[in-house]
């Protein structure tokens, strides 16, 4: 495409992008209200004690956790990219959900939609601690994948940014915050885009965590199936969830994503879901070792 044409493109489908792409707080016309919020202050909880955790899919890399006590997180909403340089990645926005907290792992437009869940608690790129409730979320700061080694090269786009994406002085949207949430008993790590080798300090904590969601789709996009298979040596997680891979429905082939079946029928301890729901408890799982339980097409906008 030359690019004139690309270019006449970008702006037939700028107003789609553009409608399924705000960014900016809508807060103010929200219905819901922090009474829920208010109530886990004052009764506190307890993250490891043992209980029923849910977890729902929404297609990419956007996951819903639920704690024993009802408070719901929501990880890495998508929207389209705003620039409309990048096409229509998601065919509908990011459904408007009531949830209490609302996590991003990093500054690209298929993980930061923030604004578009009805959440009291906005915690965008959280570094460190934070506690509500029954649930704890740790927020690990390191680096986004920064060289793909897919078939689909999308990060030699730095140079058309004037940008060295591998360079220690990144620029702020290829860095990556892994987020840990610890509810019922279970620690949940969600990769976000990170880079296959994170530092040290993050890989201590990751080797204690007991569910990871990690990048596994057939384009190896964000992470080849070596990273993938290395990461799970190393942390041995009792359960494996793959995310990030084209998910019918919720995302387009314009993502240039695949299904994440290839690498899952590899495997020998597959459980292969039947809804878009997951529900785990830590009595149930503690004898499991790299367990995968794949979504496939399932997910949900409710």
């Amino acid at each position: 495409m030359n690019k004139y044409l690309k270019y006449l493109a970008i702006s037939l489908i700028a107003p789609t992008i553009a409608s399924h792409s705000m960014a900016e707080s809508r807060s103010w016309t929200f219905s819901e209200n922090n009474n829920r919020v208010i109530e886990a202050q004052i009764n506190g909880g307890d993250p490891a004690k043992p209980g029923d955790v849910t977890i729902d899919f929404f297609g990419h890399m956007a996951f819903r956790i639920t704690s024993p006590d009802g408070l719901k997180v929501v990880i890495d909403p998508w929207r389209n990219d705003p620039s409309g340089y990048w096409g229509v990645w998601f065919p509908e926005p990011f459904p408007e959900i009531p949830v209490d907290i609302v996590l991003s792992t990093h500054a690209h437009f298929d993980h930061d939609a923030v604004y578009r869940p009805h959440a009291t608690q906005v915690l965008e790129r959280l570094s460190g601690e934070y506690k509500l409730g029954d649930i704890k979320v740790t927020g690990l700061a390191d680096k986004h994948m920064c060289a793909s080694k897919g078939w689909y090269k999308w990060t030699e786009v730095d140079e058309e940014f004037g940008q060295d994406f591998c360079a220690k002085e990144n620029a702020m949207h290829m860095d990556n915050y892994i987020q840990v949430i610890e509810t019922g008993g279970i620690k949940i790590a969600h990769w976000g885009d990170n880079r296959p080798v994170p530092a040290p300090h993050v890989e201590a904590i990751l080797e204690t965590v007991d569910v990871l969601i990690m990048n596994i789709d057939g384009s190896q996009h964000i992470l080849s199936y070596e990273d993938v298979d290395n990461a799970l040596a190393k942390y041995q997680p009792k359960v494996v969830i793959p995310g990030h891979y084209y998910t019918k429905g919720a995302s387009s082939i314009l993502t240039t994503l695949s299904t994440a079946d290839e690498w899952v029928d590899q495997q020998t301890n597959v459980t292969r879901l039947k809804t878009s729901r997951l529900v785990l408890n830590p009595n149930k799982i503690k004898e499991m070792k790299n367990a995968v339980h794949y979504f496939g097409m399932n997910h949900t906008r409710e």
